[in-house]
């Protein structure tokens, strides 16, 4: 089987639509996996959650998510996805709310725990260091975990007592067969590695490896529908620089 991952939707209706495209376009997928943040900084969170219940699927809340439902303040958000937050909750339905209300913190599937954030803080941790990455791996009992959040492609093995990254090379496979493995599919809806393009990865359970792709999306389309919403300038501009 094939399984579409992808993390970090933020409401980019072309992002996601073109993710699947391609992932389409790459033989294909059985079932797509989601790590969180459906919502939030984009201009169609309704749409992306409609898109989403089209396909079979799997998926954890991510902070966006809980605090357009109100299950953790804004506090902690920074003005521009504080303002988009607000905006995102006059935009959904309870149709909506019910399906964000209905996502887990952590799921287990195929031999891969997933998160949005991190295994020993689903919500707010970010896995971005080597020590971070290490003291993760204590955290779940699987041979995978599959991580969201920081918005950063990567691929991280365990190594004795630490963790090691390193490349996650796009459209070329890589095996999974040997050791302990946490990925991050990078963000459909709003990079942050300075590439502009969505990313996201596809697992072959049948090969035991995973690949990861970009594909590219209509960013003016998407920065109009953000301007014509009044959402914050920055969140149109950064969609060009993938920062």
């Amino acid at each position: 089987m094939r399984f579409l991952i992808i993390s970090d939707i933020h409401s980019n209706f072309e992002a996601l639509r073109s993710v699947i495209h391609l992932a389409n376009k790459q033989k294909g997928f059985d079932q797509i996996w989601h790590l969180g943040d459906v919502v939030g900084y984009g201009p169609d969170p309704a749409a992306c959650i409609e898109l989403l219940q089209e396909y079979d699927h799997l998926g954890v809340a991510g902070n966006h998510d809980l605090a357009v439902m109100g299950k953790i303040g804004l506090e902690d958000f920074n003005t521009h996805a504080a303002a988009a937050a607000r905006w995102t909750m006059e935009q959904l339905d309870n149709r909506h709310f019910e399906y964000l209300q209905g996502l887990p913190y952590r799921m287990e599937t195929h031999d891969f725990t997933a998160v949005h954030a991190s295994p020993r803080d689903p919500i707010g941790e970010y896995v971005v260091s080597v020590s971070a990455a290490a003291a993760n791996f204590r955290h779940f009992e699987t041979p995978r975990c599959l991580v969201g959040h920081s918005h950063l492609p990567f691929m991280c093995k365990e190594k004795g007592e630490s963790a090691e990254f390193f490349d996650f090379p796009v459209n070329l496979p890589v095996s999974l067969k040997q050791g302990r493995f946490m990925i991050n599919p990078g963000s459909v809806g709003q990079p942050r590695d300075g590439i502009s393009t969505a990313s996201f990865s596809v697992y072959d359970s049948d090969l035991d490896n995973i690949t990861h792709f970009r594909a590219e999306y209509d960013i003016p389309k998407t920065q109009k529908k953000i301007r014509k919403y009044g959402l914050p300038e920055y969140l149109a501009a950064r969609l060009e620089t993938g920062r």
